[in-house]
């Protein structure tokens, strides 16, 4: 992705979520040994996986 393509999105969380978010970012890294994993390269993954699922109950939903 193009640098053009990003914006930035600033928002409040709890603590104990931003917590949560840190303990995932360790996780990658430690599962991914790429190098430097970011909040943000976490967050994208995670809001596109999200995406997938949310379309793939959609689809079944139209099913019934």
């Amino acid at each position: 992705m193009e640098q053009n393509d990003r914006i930035q999105l600033n928002v409040r969380i709890s603590k104990d979520t931003a917590a949560k978010l840190d303990e995932i970012v360790e996780y990658y890294q430690q599962g991914l040994k790429l190098g430097r994993i970011y909040k943000g390269d976490v967050l994208t993954d995670i809001i596109e996986k999200s995406y997938e699922v949310m379309n793939k109950q959609k689809k079944m939903q139209k099913r019934f």
